[in-house]
């Protein structure tokens, strides 16, 4: 059999990197679906496991949503239990919006199996292996960042 080229290598890559997006989003999908929620319930709850806390405004930018669609959103997770709106000390007339306590612990648990699975495929890899790993997904998060700011710049 013949060595791949350099070609072959990369076209298998970017397939690769094509079919782990697509996958993800069927989980994602599948995820939403299941917990009752849809996608931008999630990336709302993504948003603010990361941040911890958000205005409505920089929920409803990150998530595409209008202000209205925004607080509704804001009222399904709420009274789901998944976040809890607070006074923001600075701005006597605005709201933040964290997570509820127990919901970083429901959500964990929701995901407990993909977690373990990944641990278990990223424990298959050298340590340099991993370097270069993370090394890629780090290039192509900027990349799409950087693609996602160009697009935004022609609207």
């Amino acid at each position: 059999m013949q060595k791949p080229t350099k070609t072959d290598l990369k076209i298998r890559a970017l397939m690769a990197v094509r079919d782990y997006g697509v996958n993800l989003t069927h989980f994602r999908n599948a995820m939403n679906e299941w917990a009752g929620l849809n996608a931008t319930d999630m990336e709302c709850l993504r948003l603010l496991s990361q941040k911890g806390t958000a205005t409505p405004t920089e929920l409803a930018r990150h998530t595409g949503l209008t202000s209205g669609a925004t607080t509704a959103m804001l009222d399904r997770l709420e009274k789901a239990g998944l976040i809890e709106r607070r006074p923001n000390p600075n701005d006597r007339r605005g709201t933040l919006i964290a997570p509820e306590k127990s919901s970083n612990a429901k959500m964990a648990a929701w995901f407990e199996s993909a977690r373990n699975a990944q641990e278990a495929l990223m424990s298959t890899y050298s340590e340099s292996e991993l370097e270069i790993i993370a090394d890629i997904f780090e290039r192509f998060a900027k990349l799409w960042d950087d693609e996602r700011k160009k697009v935004q710049k022609k609207q």
